[in-house]
């Protein structure tokens, strides 16, 4: 009985409300880029009605009453919205979009947001920051001038589009710091794949660790390492852009993603296209005309031998977010590079002109990931690279040249040839390296429980390498040399979370096994006279263990404490072992790996919200004691080789400093970001006295400013204003020559204050993106490696078309 009065009253119930009239809220959750938010919740407080978006940030609340309600819009790490709604009889169904903003609503006391993906990533006791790239995507910025607004980075490049790129992390830098694309060392890429050439609209963020890497990017990188994170959502997009700007630079990309719903079935392409002249002008004291009697007249020269073109691409096929994978993928990475050489290490008097190289790559890739393996908590992700690498450097010109672009005249007034026949000392050269590759990146984690987790990462790099010359005679290039170098480094790592996820401890060990061989056959004499080819074999076998950790503490939920170490040890490279002509660098078999004791402590404050105001303060304390550091040759006099680069073992050195930063925004509309980086970077000589190690800026500063208008012109449009600062002090690339500093001067890098303009304008309906720079506008003389000269004021223009969910 009891049964059957519960039924009629439900049945009474559903009547009465299925004769009442209700309405039907639908619409579309998204950020403020017109990306989609999934699962963002919408609710309608006074019903308790709910629901979350789905993929395509879309949501649907059905049976609506009549009357006016409170629509409550709010996703983690954004922006809530509240609407106040009315659903009448006669117009019943109402569609309404939302737009977040990534960052909460503030109210009128100091609040705390929930923690966005960056700010997990900073908080969990390594120095790294996290870089997102959505809105430089949007402009003409190069990822590399991206991480050089970075605290604590500073990116070393030589020239213009192309050039040579050193990334210095707290003072360590060159092969110190290892590049990663989605945990894959850049290395196995080659140069024509890597972040030169990468548009930003590809990469979904970029990681920088410095000094302290974590064991899932189980590699040699003593000073720090970028992992550029790929974008690798499975949700169907195309995105394409094309930019023209000074010195005839044009760089063009297209990304896109297609996934079959139904069977999971996914289809990933991408590629990019990217040539300057790089004519850009040059002057100073080694941009001049030799005329009669060696008269040397300075000019203001364009270089005229620095072309730069590269193109690539990427293709894959699989399945994602299917039962068996989150994502299976398999296909091919290619790509070439063609680059003009002015000159060698230093800019000299006699420029080089028809010297050459080109490279190209081609390597099958593939990837799998799964999360909750076989048992919940249980996460594999395998990504393997295996393919060709080439390079060929051409150098067969024997006209000396000068800066005007003409040939070159002694104190007679006559043309003259070098005696070696080669724009470089050494000879002429059509010199060739082939390389064979392999790398495979593996990991396996297992949480036991929200407090625990344990994860096993192994990373093997492989190269065969072969030198040629077709130069050489029949015989040298029968019996050709081979260059060897395998390497595996494993790591055991323990996370621990505890207090109410306060403290945050994670524990690593690493273990580096690298074997290298070079084999040069040479034709020797044996007892009877008779000619023998015997090989000569230089190798080398170096295993060590590495083991650090990372720490921090949430004194109260945005004020965190930071502490991390490692014994890190660094490996030489492919280049600094076999050498590598088309960047001018000398073998050196005999080089050694470097160690160090990386230690970082730093203290996060925010992010603050103060009504419309939002802010961060983040500052790092870091020392670096390094044993046989690997770089160039220290110079003590003037005597330096100004084409070539020999690697070696320089001694022991350190480096200490402090770097700190600043981001604030108001309101959605006014950004400020501001960070400062000072360190001391020293080595001793063989008497012990301490000098500073040249060709190192050990004070940087960078700043920049962005405004938004909203419906500037056209309704739901927005215009974006940007300013950005560089400063760089002065550094000398030549040792101090104690109290005599006759001549200094000449190695002196100078003060420098760079400034850029720009601004982008997103159409309404958010597919079109247009943006205008200005790099350098003050058009102020910019120096890097060795002295080297940068491109001066330049001017840029870039077009975005992006479609989603289609």
């Amino acid at each position: 009985m009891k049964r059957l009065l519960h039924i009629l009253l439900m049945v009474t119930v559903s009547s009465m409300q299925a004769q009442k009239p209700s309405g039907t809220l639908s619409g579309r959750v998204s950020d403020t880029a017109g990306n989609p938010l999934a699962y963002a919740s919408v609710l309608l407080e006074e019903l308790k009605l709910g629901v979350l978006t789905d993929d395509n940030g879309a949501y649907i609340i059905s049976k609506v009453p009549p009357g006016k309600h409170r629509a409550l819009v709010s996703y983690l790490g954004y922006s809530t919205r509240t609407v106040t709604i009315e659903v009448n009889e006669n117009h019943s169904d109402i569609r309404i979009d939302f737009t977040l903003a990534e960052s909460l609503e503030n109210l009128d006391e100091v609040t705390v947001n929930g923690k966005s993906k960056e700010t997990e990533l900073e908080t969990k006791g390594f120095a790294v920051n996290a870089v997102k790239t959505k809105e430089a995507s949007l402009r003409n910025i190069q990822t590399n001038e991206l991480l050089n607004t970075t605290v604590g980075v500073k990116i070393r490049q030589n020239g213009g589009l192309g050039s040579d790129v050193n990334y210095s992390l707290n003072g360590l830098s060159g092969n110190s710091v290892r590049i990663f694309i989605d945990g894959i060392p850049t290395s196995v890429y080659g140069s024509s794949f890597n972040l030169n050439s990468i548009p930003t609209s590809m990469i979904k963020q970029i990681e920088v660790y410095k000094g302290v890497v974590p064991g899932h990017l189980a590699d040699d990188a003593l000073g720090g390492a970028i992992n550029i994170v790929l974008d690798g959502e499975a949700k169907n997009n195309l995105n394409a852009s094309v930019s023209y700007g000074s010195f005839n630079t044009l760089q063009a990309s297209v990304n896109s993603l297609y996934r079959f719903e139904k069977s999971g079935f996914t289809v990933k392409a991408s590629g990019f296209y990217n040539y300057s002249d790089n004519d850009y002008k040059v002057s100073g004291r080694s941009i001049v005309v030799t005329g009669l009697g060696g008269v040397q007249t300075p000019i203001t020269a364009r270089r005229f031998n620095d072309a730069y073109r590269s193109t690539g691409g990427m293709a894959q096929i699989g399945y994602t977010d299917v039962k068996w994978a989150d994502q299976f993928l398999v296909g091919l990475t290619g790509s070439n590079e063609y680059k003009e050489v002015q000159h060698g290490a230093f800019m000299t008097i006699t420029p080089y002109k028809d010297r050459f190289f080109e490279s190209d790559a081609m390597l099958a890739n593939v990837t799998y990931q799964k999360k909750n393996l076989f048992v919940k908590g249980m996460d594999l992700n395998i990504h393997g690279l295996y393919g060709k690498r080439n390079r060929a450097v051409n150098d067969t010109v024997a006209w000396a040249y000068s800066w005007n672009g003409e040939r070159a005249i002694d104190y007679k007034g006559d043309e003259y040839q070098y005696s070696w026949d080669s724009q470089q000392e050494g000879g002429p050269t059509l010199a060739k390296i082939n390389r064979k590759v392999a790398s495979i990146r593996s990991g396996l984690s297992y949480s036991i429980n929200n407090h625990h987790k344990i994860l096993i990462n192994h990373v093997y790099s492989g190269i065969d390498r072969e030198d040629s010359d077709a130069l050489r005679s029949v015989l040298e290039n029968t019996f050709k040399g081979t260059r060897d170098l395998y390497k595996n480094i494993y790591s055991l790592t323990y996370e621990l979370t505890a207090f109410d996820e306060k403290l945050n401890a994670n524990l690593f060990g690493k273990h580096y096994h690298q074997k290298t061989t070079s084999i040069d056959p040479a034709i020797e004499e044996d007892s009877n006279g008779n000619d023998i080819i015997v090989d000569e074999i230089v190798s080398s076998n170096n295993k060590h263990e590495g083991y650090g950790f990372a720490l921090s503490y949430a004194i109260i939920p945005n004020i965190t404490l930071l502490a991390s170490a490692e014994r890190a040890i660094r490996l030489p490279n492919e280049t600094e072992v076999f050498g590598n002509d088309g960047d001018n660098v000398v073998a050196n078999p005999s080089i050694g790996p470097e160690l160090s004791q990386n230690y970082n402590l730093g203290l996060r404050l925010g992010m603050f919200n103060i009504k419309n105001h939002e802010f961060t303060i983040s500052s790092n304390v870091f020392t670096r004691n390094i044993k046989d550091r690997i770089g160039l040759p220290i110079e003590t006099s003037l005597n330096v080789d100004d084409e070539l680069i020999l690697y070696v073992n320089q001694g022991n050195a350190k480096s200490k400093g402090i770097d700190a930063q600043l981001n604030y925004s108001h309101n959605n509309n006014l950004g400020l970001n501001f960070n400062i980086s000072h360190f001391k970077l020293t080595t001793e000589s063989a008497n012990g006295t301490e000098f500073d190690i040249p060709n190192t800026p050990f004070f940087t500063m960078t700043g920049g400013l962005r405004y938004s208008f909203k419906d500037l012109i056209q309704k739901n449009s927005r215009l974006n204003l940007f300013y950005g600062l560089y400063f760089t002090e002065e550094f000398s690339y030549l040792t101090s020559q104690g109290s005599n500093t006759i001549g200094d001067d000449f190695f002196k890098v100078p003060q420098q204050l760079a400034q850029d303009l720009g601004l982008s304008y997103k159409f309404p309906n958010n597919n079109i993106v247009m943006s205008f720079d200005i790099k350098n506008i003050f058009d102020k003389p910019v120096y890097d490696n060795l002295s080297v000269q940068k491109p001066g004021r330049a001017f840029y223009l870039k077009f975005n078309y992006t479609i989603n969910n289609f």
